[in-house]
């Protein structure tokens, strides 16, 4: 792998435009079935790109994205792209507030919306700074006979205000542009948003030489992309996972991103079969239900190349027991885990082909420099030591939109570069691989002893009968915290007193006493995210659960 990389100094639009000459007619996206091809991507990105300017979308305004993974969040997000305004992306399942929030914390001018969120994003519109609104159905591109289904399986017809504008309505205005304005490598292209685990989620400002930087890291650290492979690129297109990988790298290496507008993890396995992808991208709870189910049985899993996991930790042993079920139906890649947080777009380290060392998270990407600091004093930890991982490199972010200490706290200068504060806990050995630990807010701090639950999360999962778990800090009075332990079993109507016997035995040989959780809650399944990842604050609340004491 090349450790340095030469990154364009234009924008995203200009880098697919450059690199889609090469393979205009392939396929760029596909949709139900449906492919549509680089130069007629790039012409609907033209279309819309002039249409934006015909409504008065200047270079600098920012213009609102509420669309889930269909073809014209793709074409509304190059566009904006190429009259050099800013995208701010927003989680179509966003709350009214949420909404509202973002609108408004990013100034934009113009929202383009799935027609499903109409009747909240009315009830709010005219208290944020929004002068046009355009909606968008999830069924303009499908084949017919997929749009005859959906159109008889609504539960609801969408009724959309008279006066406002849809998808052709804004494509019939203006003239294609078929050059991109001109905007630097280091202009703010688009706005994603934090978890908001604590707190107001934070407007994260990424550069196009964020996410150019990324696309070429990820080609490059993979090593196996080519031309004319398959992704299936269900991760949603408003978190960094999404866009940075799933569609932007995509489009750069010639691939074919195969979109959807919603999928169910519990049936992944359904779309492998359907798309046969040679690139899969995801997070642990699809590889979780791939491992939990039935339906693999006598299937082909052959055309699969590079299987690739973020957005979350995976334990060793769900890594384990995944690459036996690829093993077992052809496949001769193993997953590969990566790290990054959305502050540098995604992905910042990946594990390597094949790789060589399940406990880590791999080795730095191009140009990226990670160190390890203490979490306290910021003096450099040694070699094994576990603190704070830092990074720097070309896709650090620009800054969290509006709030310069928050910035000045994470964006940290030091030795003439700028330093990303992750907040995560890990290590790095002796050959440079990286260790991730847990996030820093994630460690319990019980009775004056720091525990670390992924430790215990990573003993817990290796027990055969369990799918998932997760490990939280509960506040206790005399403690500080106590330690709570969650799982979810493989078989639901399994003994969970002999189980959680079974765990707590396992436990007791490996973790200090103070560290033990009490006992073990079961749950029908772990709480998410809407991106997917484990809502851990949702456990610290508590809550109705079946509970074994052991």
């Amino acid at each position: 792998m090349r450790q340095h990389l030469d990154y364009p100094d234009g924008s995203m639009y200009a880098f697919v435009r450059k690199n889609a000459a090469q393979y205009a007619d392939a396929c760029a996206l596909e949709y139900f079935g449906k492919k549509i091809t680089y130069r007629r991507l790039l012409d609907e990105i033209g279309r819309c790109a002039g249409a934006l300017r015909a409504m008065g979308v200047k270079k600098g305004d920012a213009v609102s994205l509420c669309l889930p993974n269909i073809p014209q969040a793709v074409i509304a997000f190059y566009a904006i792209n190429c009259i050099g305004a800013v995208a701010n992306m927003i989680h179509p399942l966003s709350a009214e507030e949420e909404i509202r929030y973002a609108l408004t914390l990013s100034e934009s001018c113009m929202l383009i919306a799935l027609d499903r969120t109409a009747e909240k994003i009315e009830r709010i519109r005219m208290e944020t700074p929004v002068r046009h609104v355009v909606y968008v159905s999830v069924d303009s591109f499908m084949p017919l006979h997929v749009k005859l289904g959906c159109h008889l399986t609504q539960r609801t017809k969408t009724t959309l205000p008279a006066e406002m504008l849809h998808w052709h309505d804004l494509m019939a205005k203006g003239s294609p542009v078929p050059d991109d304005c001109g905007a630097q490598a280091d202009d703010c292209a688009a706005i994603l948003y934090s978890g908001g685990t604590t707190g107001r989620p934070k407007g994260i400002m990424l550069s196009n030489r964020n996410f150019n930087a990324v696309a070429l890291q990820s080609i490059e650290s993979c090593g196996c992309l080519q031309r004319g492979d398959r992704v299936l690129s269900v991760m949603p297109i408003f978190h960094g996972f999404g866009l940075g990988i799933c569609i932007h790298t995509v489009l750069n290496f010639g691939g074919t991103a195969v979109i959807l507008p919603q999928f169910k993890a519990a049936e992944y396995h359904k779309l492998l079969f359907r798309y046969k992808p040679n690139v899969i991208a995801g997070v642990p709870a699809i590889y979780e239900n791939m491992i939990r189910s039935d339906a693999f049985a006598g299937r082909d899993l052959s055309y699969l190349r590079c299987i690739i996991s973020g957005g979350d930790s995976l334990s060793v042993s769900t890594k384990e027991k995944l690459n036996r079920l690829l093993a077992a139906h052809g496949c001769n890649a193993c997953v590969r885990e990566g790290y990054g947080l959305t502050e540098c777009v995604t992905g910042s380290c990946l594990s390597p082909e094949p790789p060589a060392k399940p406990e880590s998270i791999g080795l730095p990407y191009p140009d990226t420099i990670y160190r390890i600091l203490d979490p306290e004093t910021g003096a450099p930890m040694k070699t094994g030591e576990t603190g704070e991982i830092v990074l720097r490199g070309p896709s650090v972010m620009l800054g969290y939109l509006k709030e310069p200490e928050e910035t000045a706290r994470t964006l940290v200068s030091s030795d003439g570069h700028v330093w990303l504060h992750t907040g995560d806990l890990g290590y790095m050995d002796e050959e440079g691989y990286v260790y991730f630990r847990q996030r820093r807010k994630r460690m319990i701090v019980s009775g004056g002893y720091n525990i670390y639950p992924q430790m215990l999360e990573e003993i817990i999962s290796t027990h055969p009968e369990v799918s998932a778990c997760a490990v939280v800090g509960i506040p206790d009075e005399i403690m500080g915290q106590r330690v709570r332990a969650y799982a979810v079993l493989a078989d639901p109507s399994a003994d969970a007193e002999r189980i959680a016997a079974e765990i707590m035995e396992m436990l007791q040989k490996k973790i200090a006493r103070y560290a033990l959780p009490r006992g073990i809650d079961f749950l029908p399944a772990l709480p998410r995210t809407l991106v997917g990842k484990i809502a851990y604050t949702e456990l610290m609340k508590g809550g109705a659960c079946e509970h074994a004491e052991s």
